[in-house]
C-alpha cells in the first residue's frame, strides 16, 4: 500500500477544527515545515497544538499559524523563545500549559504505548503541579503526570519506503519517533520515498503500523547557512 499524497494539503484530509494536533521539532530544527505551511493553508481553527515550542518570530513555522489566530492552546516547554506568544498569552489569545522538556517527551511516550500516567519528581511541590495527584516514592515527592495523545501528528523524517516505514536524520530524532505513535493520523514529511525493501531494517526508526500518510517535503536543508538564511 502507497500511503504517498501528491500534496501536503490533501495529506490533511479529515483534519478539522478543535482537534488536538502535535507538531515534531524545536522550533525550525527537525520540524515538518511543509505541513506546517498546509496546515495555515488548511483553515482549521480552534486548534491545540502540542510542540516543544511555537516556531520563531515573524511568522516562522508554528509562529506563522499563531499569527493567523488560529491554535486556541498550546502544550510546550519553550513559549517564551518566541516573544510573539508571549504577546498572544498576554492579550488573552492564547491559552498556554507548560511542561518540563523531559516530562513532555515522556508524556509524548506514554500517550503511543498507552499508558495511563507516570510518577516523575520533576515540577513536584512547585505550581506546576498544582491540581495534580503527589505522593512520596522512595523518599522523594513525585507528582502523576498524564499521558499525552492527538488527533493528528506532523512529523518530519529524512526517508519513508512506500509504506511509511520511517527514518530520522540527526535533530529529527527529537520529538517526532515519539509524536508518530501518539495520535489517531500520523502524517510524515519526507525528503524522498523508496521502494519497500530499500531500507535497511536496521534503519527504520518508527515502523509503518504507525504513519497514515507520507508527503514530500519541498526543501532538504543541508547546511548552517541554509537555516540562518530561513532565519533572518
Amino acid at each position: 500500500m502507497n500511503k504517498e499524497f501528491e500534496s501536503a494539503l490533501a495529506a490533511l484530509d479529515g483534519l478539522q477544527d478543535g482537534m488536538t494536533i502535535m507538531v515534531g521539532g524545536f522550533g525550525l530544527v527537525g520540524a515538518p515545515l511543509t505541513l506546517i505551511d498546509a496546515l495555515c493553508e488548511h483553515g482549521a481553527s480552534d486548534l491545540t497544538i502540542i510542540s516543544n515550542n511555537l516556531g520563531e518570530p515573524g511568522g516562522k513555522g508554528l509562529s506563522r499559524l499563531l499569527g493567523l489566530g488560529r491554535i486556541r492552546r498550546a502544550i510546550g516547554s519553550y513559549f517564551t523563545s518566541n516573544p510573539e506568544v508571549v504577546a498572544a498569552v498576554e492579550r488573552g489569545e492564547l491559552s498556554v500549559t507548560l511542561l518540563p522538556q523531559g516530562t513532555l517527551a515522556e508524556a509524548i511516550r506514554a500517550g503511543g504505548a498507552g499508558l495511563g500516567g507516570f510518577f516523575t519528581p520533576v515540577g513536584a511541590g512547585t505550581l506546576l503541579a498544582e491540581g495534580k495527584e503527589q505522593r512520596e516514592i522512595g523518599g522523594r515527592l513525585h507528582v502523576l503526570e498524564a499521558p499525552l495523545t492527538a488527533d493528528f501528528a506532523l512529523v518530519r523524517a529524512r526517508t519513508a519506503d512506500a509504506y511509511g516505514n520511517l527514518h530520522y536524520a540527526r535533530t529529527q530524532q527529537n520529538f517526532n519517533p515519539a509524536m508518530a505513535s501518539a495520535a489517531r493520523v500520523t502524517v510524515a514529511e519526507v525528503d524522498d520515498v523508496v521502494p519497500v525493501g530499500a531500507l535497511d531494517p536496521e534503519a527504520v526508526h518508527t515502523p509503518h503500523v504507525f504513519v497514515s500518510r507520507l508527503t514530500r517535503a519541498r526543501t532538504l536543508i543541508t547546511d548552517v547557512k541554509s537555516v540562518q538564511e530561513m532565519l533572518k
